[in-house]
């Protein structure tokens, strides 16, 4: 399995995303890759949506349909309906075991 983060430069959410993807992971370990995108044309190669966008092999796992690749803020919905700078890290968990990595 394979965890990249897409950010860009100075991105405040950075820290906490990665926080919570050790979170989730429960002590596991698992390599993640920190990849800062510059421009739109990066962050359409990447398969960016918004800054952090966490990808699994490759796979956007919270990217809402039809979504434009951006190097813009990106917010992700909680449970109780408000939204933060990370997916929970109970969504995070729910991700990690869908796609096999726990």
């Amino acid at each position: 399995m394979r965890i990249t983060v897409l950010t860009v430069a100075g991105c405040p959410n950075t820290p906490l995303v990665k926080e919570r993807i050790r979170a989730a992971l429960g002590g596991r370990e698992a390599e993640v890759d920190l990849v800062e995108v510059h421009d739109e044309a990066q962050a359409a190669a990447y398969g960016m949506t918004g800054s952090p966008t966490i990808l699994l092999d490759g796979v956007d796992p919270f990217a809402p349909a039809g979504a434009a690749p951006s190097v813009s803020c990106r917010l992700y919905p909680d449970a109780d309906g408000t939204a933060a700078g990370a997916p929970s890290e109970a969504a995070l968990h729910e991700a990690l075991t869908a796609a096999r990595a726990l």
